[in-house]
């Protein structure tokens, strides 16, 4: 009953946490959706990949540092966790930097490359050129807030994220719909609410004086070596529907134009917060794996593991439903024409029935790189997009053009599911055999 307790305690503000990250996006697109008509919302779904891109390094970087924070703090080693704080934290700051710049003067050549021209490609520079200038709040706001969630501030890491977003809402209803600003708009109310989320984030780190950048410079190197490993696979969850997105446009500006990729607009708006519900499951439960793993308590890690599996198959269920009997409002919702909303909905069950692997993918994933189990996480976070690519490239031309794009996506998360059960039992069978033959627990576990 403890176990259960701790679980729910740390995971479900960690939910609220990344489901309000993902509605920024939404947020965005409904109100530009709803303004501008069908090339606003294409616009903002073709330029969010960059904007996605300075949300999963933060996201990344944060736990990288997250994890390896709870691992030397259970194992009650205060000046690691001091350095791995320091050095998560450098590591935001000289990330925000350079891609602040960086998506501010390559604004053009990126939204090219994912498929923008026209006014499409005009509307999403405009949107982009907004976002970069606020890219190190968004950077640096999202990594502490793993750190909050690590230091038993699961609640005050969703207070965090849910003051940026209620400001980014208020802020949107006035630059878009009431000064008329477009995507511009969407953008200013995008970078404000990120900036209210960094500053809460940041008075939680310097209040508790978990805020630190003292750190040997010799350290710099082997901390940050260390910090990249695990955040790689964190970074990668955090940019997958945003990897998807790109790689749906790009075929389906191909095989349907732009009456598919705003279709798939409304689709990945919604569906993408199902997906950050389990990453929200995943990563809340990373702080109490971290400490078992770090204590060897495998026993009990096992248990949280458990639960986050059982938890996340019963999200995924509520969550198809749901969506499945709201299908023919959300075209609506956004603002879409009425064709446009007749296709989502005769679309999205397609996407419904692969809800379910992907909550154990990303679960099965966390758990990995919570406990240090790198390649593994790097094999199921990276996995998808390249079974995907292979799928679009062979069964479109085949079978049937653009609905092959639709259930290409359906047949890489379903490999990639199968694939980490593989990973999961393979590891189970090594390190709990090892386990038992020694009578103690001395590998990590997933």
């Amino acid at each position: 009953m403890k176990e259960t307790r701790t679980f729910f305690k740390y995971v479900i503000p960690s939910i609220f946490s990344f489901a309000l990250s993902g509605v920024y996006a939404i947020v965005d697109g409904f109100f530009v959706g709803n303004s501008i008509g069908d090339i606003g919302i294409s616009a903002i779904n073709v330029a969010y990949p960059v904007s996605a891109v300075l949300q999963a390094l933060g996201t990344g970087l944060g736990m990288g540092g997250a994890v390896y924070y709870a691992i030397s703090k259970a194992e009650k080693n205060e000046t690691l966790t001091r350095k791995f704080t320091a050095g998560a934290m450098w590591l935001l700051l000289i990330t925000s930097v350079i891609l602040t710049f960086a998506t501010f003067f390559l604004n053009t050549p990126l939204l090219r490359l994912l498929g923008a021209e026209g006014e499409l490609l005009s509307l999403g520079e405009e949107y982009i050129a907004i976002i970069a200038l606020g890219a190190g709040l968004q950077i640096i706001g999202t990594g502490m807030v793993p750190f909050i969630r690590n230091h038993e501030g699961s609640f005050e890491a969703m207070l965090s994220m849910a003051a940026g977003f209620l400001t980014n809402i208020i802020l949107d209803y006035l630059f878009v719909w009431i000064l008329q600003q477009g995507v511009a708009g969407a953008a200013i109310a995008t970078v404000i609410g990120q900036g209210v989320t960094f500053l809460t984030a940041l008075i939680y780190m310097l209040r508790y004086k978990q805020f630190t950048l003292k750190i040997p410079f010799s350290d710099m190197a082997a901390v940050s070596k260390k910090i990249v490993k695990i955040g790689i696979a964190p970074f990668g969850l955090a940019m997958a529907p945003n990897i998807s997105l790109i790689i749906i446009n790009r075929f389906s500006i191909f095989y349907g134009g732009e009456k598919a990729v705003a279709v798939y607009s409304c689709i990945a708006y919604i569906i993408s917060i199902v997906y950050l519900i389990f990453q929200g499951v995943g990563d809340g439960s990373q702080p109490i794996i971290s400490k078992y793993y770090g204590e060897r308590n495998f026993s009990r890690l096992r248990d949280i593991r458990k639960l986050a599996y059982g938890f996340g198959i019963m999200l995924s269920l509520a969550s198809c439903i749901i969506m499945y009997l709201a299908r023919r409002n959300i075209g609506t919702l956004f603002g879409v024409s009425a064709e446009v909303n007749i296709e989502v909905a005769k679309i999205i069950p397609i996407f419904l029935i692969s809800v379910p692997f992907v909550a154990i993918t990303r679960i099965t994933t966390a758990s990995f790189y919570a406990t240090e189990e790198s390649l593994f996480s790097y094999i199921l976070t990276y996995i998808e997009p390249v079974f995907m690519l292979l799928f679009m490239f062979a069964l479109p031309p085949a079978f049937g053009g653009q609905i092959m794009i639709w259930w290409s996506t359906v047949f890489a998360r379903v490999l990639s599911a199968g694939l980490s059960l593989i990973l999961k039992d393979h590891a189970d069978r090594k390190n709990w055999q090892s386990n038992m033959d020694k009578k103690v627990y001395g590998q990590p576990l997933v």
